[in-house]
């Protein structure tokens, strides 16, 4: 067996040891859930006809309890859309990523973006794939000059620059750290348009921080399309992660759940295909024991401050997608279960050239996925180092915390909708 086979299930099995499904593993593993691969996939079909609708394709909220496979399908699902020429970016919300804050989510996509068939950074891969001469190239410069755009005028004048500052790595790495999230002042991008002799073609106006990471979600798939790529897919896992900021801020990421999932009228990002992951314990934990559900359009939606009622309503329809329209994961039967402890023997005997003895027994039905996958490597391990040894392995279900917690309370100050003087 060639020796990157080898390390390729290596990978797989230390990715599964850690509970933490890679490329690798998905590999080695596939998916158990074809109804909603089914589902992703026709998903991934509506968004070219997104672009020519000016209309975001829906989103899918994954729900299923803690160490069912949540992230495993996810990591799926981003192979899938990458073998259709999708560019891809997997986010976990936690404390540096809240998903009540635009601006870090967004950056965070840009990060963890994968372009189809491309190492790297995938926004250097994105802006110099370019091609003035294709279609969608020709949609993009269409879309950020018409006069109907509801984006700001900065990417029409940064788009013109890149076009033009060939030769000129400087301005050109300028531009790319911008359309990643970078703030560009207006004093700078009238000098760089001053020196291409456009400094009277394009009036720059002011925005808020928050509005303009909103306009990079909407500017990036049309680069992406402009770029030859099919769209832009979005995966965002542990979003129960959201119970633990103040209400407020849940109200917030409510609202941002909306938006991203194509729910929001006024407020469509075309070429943006969403898919979250939650726990089944959230609806009660949070919206019904918390009380969610009538707190928040009680505090926000009756506000005097027109943005506090649009938050406060927004969040409804966040909180309704949880309670309605969620996608329970297809629990494992025993089948499932033993064709996945086959395929697991199979690749840790590849990887470590140790064939671990087959002794499938009756399993514990209240156990997830992740509990017996992690149990089955560790009993392998040991019976590998000390063969003399017949260990018995005990397994805890754990349940993540969903109680409020300030430590990881989003800083506002970039929230607060003032105009930053960077830009």
């Amino acid at each position: 067996m060639a020796i990157n086979e080898k390390v390729v299930n290596r990978r797989a099995i230390e990715a599964l040891r850690a509970g933490v499904p890679n490329q690798d593993a998905v590999r080695v593993l596939g998916s158990s859930q074809p109804l909603l691969e089914k589902r992703f996939i026709e998903r991934l079909q509506s968004v070219e006809q997104s672009f020519a609708d000016n209309k975001q394709s829906q989103g899918i909220l994954l729900a299923g309890d803690f160490g069912t496979g949540k992230s495993h399908l996810l990591e799926h699902f981003k192979s899938i859309a990458l073998d259709a020429n999708f560019v891809c970016s997997k986010i976990v919300i936690s404390k540096e990523t809240p998903l009540s804050h635009p601006l870090k989510m967004y950056r965070s996509a840009i990060e963890s973006a994968t372009v189809p068939g491309r190492r790297g950074n995938a926004l250097n891969s994105v802006a110099y794939s370019l091609n003035p001469r294709i279609d969608g190239y020709a949609n993009l410069y269409k879309y950020i000059n018409s006069p109907k755009c509801d984006i700001s005028s900065r990417f029409a004048a940064t788009l013109y620059l890149y076009e033009c500052a060939k030769g000129d790595d400087e301005i050109r790495d300028r531009i790319i750290r911008f359309w990643a999230g970078d703030p560009i002042n207006i004093s700078e991008l009238k000098k760089y348009l001053k020196e291409a002799g456009e400094a009277a073609t394009y009036r720059i106006d002011k925005v808020t921080i928050p509005e303009l990471a909103l306009q990079r979600f909407k500017f990036f798939p049309q680069l992406i399309r402009a770029a030859g790529f099919s769209g832009w897919v979005l995966l965002v896992d542990e979003a129960e992660l959201i119970g633990k900021y103040s209400i407020r801020q849940r109200a917030r990421s409510y609202s941002e759940l909306a938006r991203f999932m194509g729910k929001l009228e006024n407020s469509s990002i075309p070429g943006l295909m969403s898919v979250f992951a939650i726990t089944t314990t959230f609806e009660s934990e949070v919206l019904e024991q918390r009380n969610d559900i009538e707190k928040i359009p009680a505090k926000f939606g009756e506000s005097a401050d027109p943005k506090e009622a649009l938050m406060g309503s927004q969040a409804v329809r966040g909180m309704q997608i949880i309670q309605r329209e969620k996608q329970l994961l297809e629990p494992l039967d025993i089948n499932k279960i033993q064709e996945t402890y086959n395929k697991l023997l199979s690749i840790y005997n590849l990887a470590y050239d140790w064939p671990p003895p087959n002794k499938f027994t009756e399993l514990d039905k209240t156990a997830r996925i992740r509990q017996h996958i992690k149990r089955w490597i560790t009993e392998w391990d040991i019976r590998r180092f000390y063969p003399e040894y017949d260990p018995v392995i005990e397994s805890t279900e754990l349940k993540p915390d969903l109680e409020e917690d300030s430590a990881i309370e989003n800083n506002d100050d970039n929230e607060t909708g003032s105009i930053s003087p960077d830009i």
